[in-house]
């Protein structure tokens, strides 16, 4: 056992022993199980019930009420040239970082020939980065990013401007819809190794009560909406 996992295990012994439990103990796990196989739902709020089309309304909404910008394009060859028009309407440099999200791949980037698009983990220098959001939730406006080398966590924090494209057909209702196709799409008992819950650019308000944009993260988010049904390729 690594040293890091001697101290981990030393930590939840501490925990167990305050708290009086046995790890092993059946009605214990029967409970854990159980709650694993299940999947109960919480309380589901009014405006995260309804059709397709009012959940990306909703979620746009809601996106844009905590200072993230948002867009839609009707077909994938629009993407390219929508994150180019964003940069200049930025001033920002025609230089983009992305992973290797297999729908990313398939965009026809020489489209926007004056985009330089590289693939891989964020770097410091980087300003821009370029995601695939796994699915998003209209109840909060919230995007659902999954780890891994298709969109490294990395692109989610470095850079101080994310642009991110979701499926419209990905636009859960609720938290529990958007888990439900976590489950549905990695299998039941898998999940990715992280999943970040993102609404809007990184803020804070510790500051005098003030609320300053880029604390933690990106300064700016910009979400390109691909309007289409779920399923679809």
């Amino acid at each position: 056992m690594s040293e890091n996992a001697t101290r981990r295990e030393e930590i939840l012994g501490r925990i167990r022993s305050s708290l009086k439990v046995d790890p092993d103990a059946m009605d214990r796990l029967e409970v854990v199980a159980d709650r694993l196989e299940d999947h109960k739902r919480n309380l589901v709020p009014e405006r995260a019930v309804g059709t397709s089309a009012k959940n990306v309304k909703q979620f746009c909404q809601m996106m844009e009420a905590v200072n993230g910008t948002v867009e839609h394009v009707k077909s994938p060859s629009e993407i390219p040239g929508a994150i180019s028009k964003y940069l200049r309407n930025h001033n920002l440099p025609q230089v983009i970082r992305r992973g290797s999200d297999p729908a990313l791949d398939k965009l026809p980037w020489s489209k926007a020939r004056t985009l330089q698009v590289s693939v891989g983990v964020a770097r410091k220098d980087d300003e821009v980065s370029v995601s695939r959001a796994f699915a998003a939730v209209a109840e909060t406006g919230t995007l659902v990013m999954t780890s891994g080398a298709d969109n490294p966590t990395s692109l989610n924090f470095l850079p101080e401007n994310h642009i991110v494209v979701v499926e419209s057909g990905r636009v859960a209702g609720s938290y529990e819809d958007a888990w439900d196709v976590v489950r549905a799409v990695y299998g039941d008992g898998e999940m990715p190794r992280t999943v970040n819950l993102i609404s809007g650019p990184s803020r804070t308000g510790d500051i005098e009560q003030k609320i300053e944009l880029g604390a933690h993260g990106p300064r700016r988010l910009h979400v390109i909406v691909l309007n289409r049904p779920a399923g679809s390729k």
